[in-house]
């Protein structure tokens, strides 16, 4: 382990916080700066894409039959269409502008695997540190769980719950269509997702709990809440945070895996997964419809993974630097 210099402030060294030196861990990792970067960019489409469409004035659910020809509905031009008014083309079949689809899948898609991902590390966090202090009985009843939920075929069940699970969202009151079926995907995602963390952090706090803070918090009389939350959950962060970083990528991929199944939101609605799935019949007259939204998927799948190795080696106080 090397020690960082720490800042001089009139002549004095100043201490520095976990957050600030991680930060500028990761500063000094230009790929991990770029991936940030690339991560603030794509959100920031996701929250002001919709408005920026209606700006520049299109629309993902307008029809262009003036653009697509009428036998096959191939578009007109090179590239799928490809045109000043229309830069990533337009859709086959339809003469939907791509640009403007992936501005709206965009914001469904990382929705989808932001929301898994907080329910997951929220669930997982509290059910692992629960498990690894309590002991006893409540571990074992929870790791059986863990174990039991794991044991499941997580593809399968998803593909044949669909359905019954998505109508039982609506009768709960949940609107009908494509919330609905939002809702299913990030709950089942969540569902299944949380073991993984809660065992990491389970291991976690099995070592934290023996450790003199914490001793000397159950000396000292403080409720179990104060001594979960308050000591052992402040010890945590780095796997936690290592964790989402990883979790939301693979959340991602898995959406779009499930809407090439069929799972996933319903026209005229699109994801990344949705412009896969109806790119494939079409890939070999018209390629750029599948590269487009398939290379904004591994860019922004990349982005993540890379940004989540960084954090992690930040946090890691082994690792030379």
């Amino acid at each position: 382990m090397t020690l960082e210099p720490q800042p001089l402030f009139f002549g004095r060294m100043v201490g520095r916080s976990l957050r600030q030196i991680v930060w500028a861990r990761v500063r000094r990792d230009k790929v991990a700066v770029i991936c940030l970067g690339v991560l603030i960019v794509y959100y920031s489409i996701a929250i002001l894409g919709p408005a920026v469409a209606g700006m520049v004035g299109i629309s993902p659910y307008e029809l262009h039959s003036e653009l697509i020809s009428g036998l096959g509905g191939k578009p007109f031009g090179e590239m799928g269409g490809i045109s000043p008014e229309h830069p990533l083309g337009v859709e086959w079949g339809t003469g939907r502008d791509i640009f403007a689809q992936l501005l709206f899948g965009l914001r469904i898609s990382l929705v989808i695997a932001t929301s898994a991902t907080l329910i997951t590390v929220f669930i997982g966090t509290v059910i692992g540190i629960v498990a690894g202090y309590s002991g006893g009985l409540a571990d074992t009843l929870i790791g059986r769980l863990m174990d039991l939920i794991l044991a499941f075929p997580f593809l399968l069940i998803i593909l044949a719950m669909s359905g019954v699970l998505t109508q039982r969202l609506t009768d709960l009151g949940v609107p009908e269509g494509n919330p609905s079926r939002i809702a299913y995907l990030i709950l089942i995602m969540s569902f299944f997702g949380w073991p993984y963390l809660a065992r990491i952090v389970r291991g976690q706090v099995l070592s934290l709990r023996e450790r003199e803070f914490v001793e000397a918090a159950v000396a000292m009389g403080a409720p179990r809440r104060r001594i979960l939350f308050g000591e052992i959950l402040p010890n945590l962060w780095a796997p936690i945070l290592v964790y989402a970083t990883l979790a939301l990528p693979s959340y991602i991929g898995f959406e779009a895996a499930l809407s090439f199944l069929g799972v996933g939101v319903l026209p005229p609605d699109v994801t990344f997964g949705v412009m896969l799935a109806n790119s494939v019949a079409y890939f070999k007259v018209v390629p750029t419809y599948l590269f487009i939204p398939g290379t904004a998927l591994v860019i922004l799948v990349v982005s993540f993974n890379l940004f989540g190795d960084a954090l992690r080696d930040a946090l890691d106080p082994k690792v030379i630097r």
